[in-house]
This record gives structure tokens, C-alpha cells and sequence, in this order.
């Protein structure tokens, strides 16, 4: 693979390695695209409805814009805070949840 294939115009050698092109972050996009489906299945099995909504409305999960807490409270007709306590309940059931997939 590292064997030269031919010149350029400078007098480099060219390898087959050097031909083959593949970004260097394909695997780390891979990766967090797989991330992203484990992230939605656990939401979808491990929140209950309302902690669901909370969490993909913030997070932007579904090829949604993330919303701040202020938003999600208007959108959902309930306070910030309110926001803020379903958001912390729903992620420590995702942590607890997903460290248990690993």
C-alpha cells in the first residue's frame, strides 16, 4: 500500500495510501451518529411521555431546533422551573439507563 504508483510533477512518489481518501472523522461521525439512535430509543423507552417531550424539545432530537427552558415552559404551558425539574428527573433516568446498555 505504501509502494509508489507514481509521480507528480515534483518528483514525489505517490502511494496507493495516498490515493485513497477517507476522513480522518468518519469513524467519530459514525460513532456519534450511533450515539444519537441509542439516545432515541432510550427516550422513547425509558421517559414517560411528558418527560420525552421535555427532553426532545431541549435537546433537539428528531431533526428539531433545541429549545431553552424558557421556550419549552411557553410551549408547554408550564414554569421554567417546572422545566428545569422534569429535564434533571429525565436525564438521571438516561444516564442510569444508558450506563447500563454500555
Amino acid at each position: 500500500m505504501s509502494d509508489a504508483i507514481d509521480g507528480d510533477g515534483d518528483g514525489n512518489s505517490l502511494s496507493l495510501m495516498d490515493t485513497i481518501s477517507v476522513d480522518d472523522d468518519m469513524l467519530e461521525e459514525l460513532d456519534a451518529r450511533d450515539a444519537c439512535i441509542q439516545v432515541r430509543e432510550c427516550v422513547k423507552k425509558c421517559l414517560d411521555a411528558r418527560e420525552a417531550a421535555i427532553i426532545t424539545l431541549r435537546y433537539g432530537l428528531n431533526d428539531r431546533k433545541p429549545l431553552t427552558q424558557r421556550e419549552v415552559a411557553a410551549k408547554c404551558g408550564i414554569s421554567r422551573s417546572y422545566v428545569s425539574r422534569i429535564e434533571k428527573k429525565a436525564l438521571k433516568k438516561l444516564e442510569t439507563a444508558m450506563g447500563t446498555q454500555r
